[in-house]
């Protein structure tokens, strides 16, 4: 059976008398080279970080598995965390041949990462992520899986996904980037997100409206930021780009209700910024300053 072959997938759907599903933002690759250039990069990048040792990813989504194959090709072990419970016996089918994966039926964003890591993998264990992300949710797993990293001190070496184009444009953005935003100050934070290739629609099953991007995010080994509150920083973060039009100043003084323009306007010129600078312009560590000096000021979230 081809994975990749329209016929053989339309048949296998219908052995299982499933399909694709619009609510869970599923497209299938039907081309051999995508779903072997992700694995190949996901396992790469995990092998330099980690070296000698076992290796073990987590594929979020894992379709009809398609890339799961490759996934099990390279790495000793794979955890695959599949929604659509129709989906299940159709992987168990598609994935008899490897004796390294494990798939589970469950909601990646209702998930522990530090009991999963633990209990899949062992304590300790260095792990990869690696997925063709659903559009709708992309944002959400991103972040889930960077702040579990640190907060549970989970180790995640790499993430490799695929996403929207003009998401992936805006994860790998720089300040002063006009497609900059609070996402990529925010995933600036815990790692750096590069882009690796473009995936056209045809490449598809059904084929989507838009070009798809495959990215990559190697989280910090510790966050190089000095912050006091790590929460006033994503508020700053999200007030400097609620209103882009606006400068910083008066975006945040829209954003604070209970600091004046005033004030803030003084935070931004002590710490030598112009006074009608964008936030756009601003990077991660830029934000933490500001995210400091309003700690100062005794402000609270």
């Amino acid at each position: 059976m081809n994975l990749c072959n329209i016929s053989d997938v339309k048949r296998l759907l219908s052995e299982f008398n499933t399909g694709t599903k619009k609510g869970f933002g599923q497209n299938f690759l039907i081309n051999e080279e995508i779903p072997y250039k992700i694995a190949e990069e996901s396992y790469l990048c995990h092998i330099k970080k980690a070296g000698e040792g076992k290796s073990g990813v987590i594929e979020i989504g894992p379709g009809i598995g398609t890339l799961t194959c490759k996934l099990c090709e390279r790495y000793d072990k794979v955890v695959a965390v599949e929604i659509d419970k129709t989906l299940i016996p159709v992987l168990d089918k598609t994935l008899a041949e490897y004796d390294n994966k494990e798939i589970i039926n469950e909601d990646f964003l209702k998930l522990d990462l530090e009991k999963l890591v633990s209990e899949k993998f062992g304590d300790g264990a260095a792990v990869s992520v690696c997925a063709n992300l659903p559009y709708y949710i992309t944002t959400p797993i991103i972040m889930k899986i960077l702040e579990e990293s640190f907060a549970k001190k989970v180790r995640f070496l790499s993430v490799t996904v695929m996403v929207q184009k003009e998401v992936a444009e805006r994860l790998c953005a720089s300040a002063g980037d006009s497609e900059y935003g609070a996402i990529t100050a925010s995933l600036n934070y815990y790692g750096k997100a590069r882009k690796l290739f473009d995936v056209s629609p045809e490449n598809f099953m059904p084929s989507p409206k838009v070009t798809s991007s495959v990215i990559q995010i190697e989280p910090h080994e510790q966050i190089p930021y000095k912050v006091a509150n790590e929460k006033m920083l994503f508020e700053v973060i999200a007030g400097a780009f609620a209103q882009r039009r606006k400068t910083l100043v008066n975006s945040l003084s829209s954003y604070f209700k209970t600091v004046s323009k005033e004030e803030i306007a003084n935070i931004i010129t002590s710490l030598g910024y112009d006074i009608n600078i964008r936030g756009e312009k601003l990077g991660t560590e830029d934000f933490c300053r500001i995210a400091d000096e309003l700690a100062k000021k005794g402000m609270n979230i």
